[in-house]
């Protein structure tokens, strides 16, 4: 158990909790203020970036390595990638054999990133007969409808990567983050096929990243205001951070653009919207309630809700933006009342008709998409995915030579299984660890794992079919989880000056952060000051700053120093500083090899991520689960 899950009350003769924390200008805020504001030095780190970088080109190279391969289209590319052509060459998804506009149920986002692929790489078709060059070069046509996807593989990596470093203030962390994403079989799969998916995860996690900064920014808007004299217990405008546009919470604006794309990819991207704008809420009332504001949830209501409005609205508009080639366009589906006279509802009137009739196509898609219950062959239940239940089939073949009487070139969406049968357990303790240590980590990762997972689950009581891939825009979240507990576990040692005697905290990172998102020593996860912290500028033996001795009747305070406690006490630290190196050592052990046994699963199933030709007897090998994944 940490220090923070195991902080008592204060007893009678501390300082009131609830009582606003002294204020003072030009330096005079108290230490623990500033601890509970305190975010990532914002200045370039260049050892995190390279890193970093080695990190991504590990990802790069697994995602864009035989991207050609397998030939033609294989599961829903069928539908995706002739749609992204669509988009490129008439603005709207297309139906080259009948020479009409398609009927499809996703927004066109995703398919424009695909059709920028097939623009700028060229794009084939037999079986329409078109062949078209890139406009940047020419290569194989799968490449052009693939390398979307695995762009978007890449830069989530990369985000996610900064993300874990931002969040847990370890490079190591968030390095051990996007590592363990780059080698999920799940997230490579994607990131090689011109599915949606990945563009609904890459823009969903960017906006997480985009509120985490939003959170950092205005932290360091209220930390300038204390240190200039602020005085957060006055009432209105006098007690609040100056205005003006620079001090406009651009982070979260374009957290809300973000949002719209991602819903503008597939309608699923909604449900983060209440969710993230939740915890933006929450966010800021932390902050003020740290600062020392008398009524932090009305404050926050009355100064964040218009911000927030305005997100909403930029979700919105982003997303109508995205039907921009169905709205400048007639040959739309359901565009025109005059080329669907039978269809009742729709009109022609300029703008108000064009988003009247872009409404009726939206219900009838949503009609499709509530009432989709057919039977698929490789379909699951939202309780299978994070057990592996059911894995999807996006390519089988028989054909190839491979030194066997019989081979299999399979390309199975399957997660890393040691990776993705660490999400329960990891979700699990992550759960424990932010009630036990009150982590405002933790609740904004089971949050968005929770937007990304439950909603299916209601889907689920009414037998609409899903399959696993629908669960794409929470594995990156999944994967902090499993982070977030490896932090929890390796314990560095390095001191901590602001700790009285110098000791680190469990779990503390070189910054005096823990890697697992707990707060700095004094105070509670969410930069509120526990309640057993002594006021600001006590000294190491306990005496107040005005130096008068606690009224605690049994306190050594004015007593001789007694030189064989001094030893004693020297003696204690000198064992507790190796007992933490021993636990650093066992619990970085325990990381590492973590991390290996991930890396050694994933070089195993790779074959079958990637659709290499095997013998049979070895693809069946790799076949775990038997039947539920053939």
């Amino acid at each position: 158990m940490t220090s923070a899950s195991t902080a008592q009350s204060a007893s009678a003769d501390r300082t009131d909790p609830e009582a606003p924390p002294p204020q003072g200008g030009g330096g005079g805020v108290p230490a623990i203020i500033r601890r509970r504001l305190a975010t990532v030095e914002t200045r370039l780190d260049v050892n995190s970036w390279i890193a970093t970088a080695v990190v991504v080109t590990i990802a790069a190279v697994l995602r864009l390595l035989g991207l050609s391969s397998p030939k033609g289209k294989i599961f829903d590319e069928i539908y995706y990638a002739r749609d992204g052509y669509g988009l490129i060459d008439k603005g709207v998804e297309w139906n080259y054999k009948d020479n009409g506009p398609s009927y499809v149920v996703h927004p066109p986002l995703g398919k424009w990133l695909i059709g920028l692929g097939e623009w700028a790489f060229g794009y084939q078709d037999a079986e329409t007969n078109i062949s078209v060059p890139g406009h940047l070069m020419t290569t194989a046509p799968e490449f052009g409808w693939r390398i979307g996807a695995a762009l978007a593989g890449i830069v989530s990596v990369l985000l996610l990567t900064r993300i874990a470093r931002r969040l847990f203030r370890s490079t190591t962390l968030g390095c051990a983050a996007g590592l363990l994403l780059a080698l999920d079989g799940f997230h490579l799969v994607l990131s090689r096929t011109a599915l949606l998916d990945i563009f609904l995860l890459l823009f969903v996690l960017a906006a997480f990243g985009a509120l985490v900064l939003d959170r950092d920014a205005r932290r360091r808007r209220w930390a300038r205001a204390l240190d200039e004299g602020l005085d957060p217990s006055l009432p209105g405008r006098a007690g609040r951070p100056a205005g003006g546009w620079r001090n406009w919470p651009w982070w979260r604006l374009l957290a809300g653009v973000l949002l719209g794309c991602a819903c503008a990819v597939k309608w699923s991207g909604i449900y983060f919207v209440p969710v993230f704008g939740l915890l933006v809420l929450l966010w800021e009332v932390g902050v003020r309630r740290s600062a020392g504001a008398r009524r932090p949830w009305r404050d926050a209501l009355l100064d964040e809700l218009p911000w927030l409005v305005l997100a909403g609205l930029l979700v919105v508009g982003t997303y109508v933006l995205s039907w921009s080639g169905w709205l400048l366009s007639d040959e739309g589906y359901y565009r025109s009342a005059a080329k669907y006279p039978n269809l009742p509802g729709l009109n022609d009137t300029p703008i108000i008709g064009a988003l009247n009739n872009l409404f009726h196509y939206h219900k009838a898609a949503f009609e499709f998409h509530t009432g989709l219950e057919t039977a698929h062959k490789y379909q699951s239940w939202p309780w299978q995915w994070l057990l592996l239940g059911r894995p999807v089939a996006f390519h089988w073949s028989g054909d190839g030579a491979c030194g066997a009487p019989t081979c299999a070139s399979e390309i199975l969406l399957l997660g890393t299984p040691l990776l993705w049968w660490s999400f329960l357990p990891a979700l699990a303790a992550t759960l424990w660890l932010g009630v036990a240590r009150r982590d405002w980590r933790a609740g904004a990762i089971l949050a968005a794992v929770a937007a990304g997972l439950l909603p299916w689950f209601w889907y689920a009581l009414d037998g609409r079919t899903m399959f696993s891939f629908y669960a794409a825009p929470a594995l990156p979240f999944l994967v902090l989880a499993v982070v977030y507990v490896l932090g929890a576990i390796a314990t560095p040692t390095t001191p901590d000056p602001t700790t009285p005697t110098g000791r680190v905290q469990p779990g503390t990172v070189p910054d005096g952060t823990p890697p697992d998102g707990t707060a700095q020593p004094g105070t509670t996860p969410d930069g509120t000051a526990r309640d057993d912290t002594p006021p600001a500028g006590t000294a190491p033996d306990g005496t107040p700053p005005d130096g008068t001795a606690p009224d605690d009747p049994g306190s050594d305070v004015g007593r001789p120093v007694d030189p064989k406690a001094t030893v004693m006490v020297a003696q204690a630290d000198a064992a507790t500083a190796e007992q933490l190196a021993d636990r650093r050592l066992i619990g970085g052990v325990i990381v590492g090899a973590y991390v290996l046994l991930v890396a050694l699963c994933f070089a195993y199933f790779y074959p079958i991520f990637v659709g290499n030709l095997l013998p049979y007897d070895d693809w069946s090998a790799r076949m775990w689960l038997d039947g539920r994944w053939i």
